[in-house]
């Protein structure tokens, strides 16, 4: 099974950049990547922020752009997303929940079971797990014995090291923690919001974050440092699952690369 990720395209209406890149561009440009890619993707996942300002107008272009994928894609919210509007853009998606305070699902995608999470405080740049949406958590991961789960997430559960961002990451680390440790079929916990790709060990398995299909957060491990982005190359990731190896992912950049044999 292949799971293309991804995350952060921070999509803006025709006209309009977001910090001077024209980012539903870029996001066309990501597209074009995974159209080129043999063996398609089984599924795209894109870990939230589709839009920047979570407005009618703005989903209307991310779903214009997204006509152009050739495989079928699971979506998530980020901070940059606004509930109602994401579920009015997205109504034809059957697997995300109809009504109800937030956007959690499973999808079963072949033999995985993608278990996707609804980080998203309104007003806020942070997130977070409140009871409910992890008792729903709980519940999911007890009924899913044995089947070989992947977490998706805007708000990665780990600290990253980059002080700005950790911030403004999830505030239940410890207790969401508690529960991925209990079950061992977790996968991974793949997320996005910090534009950089970063992996780290957590509660039993791995955690991840994915670049941005268009500006990269700022390399820096000090706490004087202010935040900032950086024109780095976007890029995307494959998660290839194989029952007797698990996970094993690929980080690629978006732009065009020429390809030689060695011969």
């Amino acid at each position: 099974m292949i799971i293309a990720q991804i995350s952060d395209p921070h999509v803006m209406p025709p006209g309009r950049n977001h910090l001077g890149i024209d980012t539903a561009a870029m996001l066309t440009s990501a597209i074009e990547r995974l159209n080129r890619l043999s063996p398609q993707p089984d599924c795209v996942l894109i870990t939230g922020d589709l839009v920047d300002s979570g407005t009618d107008a703005e989903y209307a272009e991310l779903r214009h752009r997204l006509a152009g994928l050739q495989a079928p894609c699971r979506v998530l919210p980020g901070n940059h997303d606004e509930r109602d509007p994401f579920r009015r853009a997205f109504a034809d998606h059957a697997y995300l929940p109809k009504d109800g305070p937030f956007l959690q699902y499973i999808s079963d995608i072949g033999p995985l079971r993608l278990v996707a999470l609804d980080t998203v405080i309104p007003g806020s740049l942070g997130g977070t797990l409140c009871d409910e949406r992890l008792g729903w958590f709980a519940h999911k991961l007890q009924g899913s014995a044995g089947r070989p789960l992947i977490v998706a997430m805007h708000h990665p559960p780990m600290l990253t090291g980059i002080p700005f961002m950790d911030a403004i990451g999830l505030d239940c680390r410890d207790r969401f923690a508690e529960i991925v440790a209990r079950h061992r079929n977790v996968q991974m916990i793949t997320c996005g919001h910090v534009h950089r790709t970063i992996f780290t060990p957590f509660a039993g398995t791995v955690a991840s974050t994915c670049p941005s299909t268009a500006h990269q957060v700022i390399f820096t491990l000090s706490d004087k440092a202010p935040a900032g982005w950086a024109a780095e190359p976007p890029g995307l990731q494959i998660h290839l699952w194989q029952p007797e190896t698990g996970v094993v992912t690929h980080s690629l950049p978006i732009a065009h690369t020429q390809v030689h044999d060695f011969e």
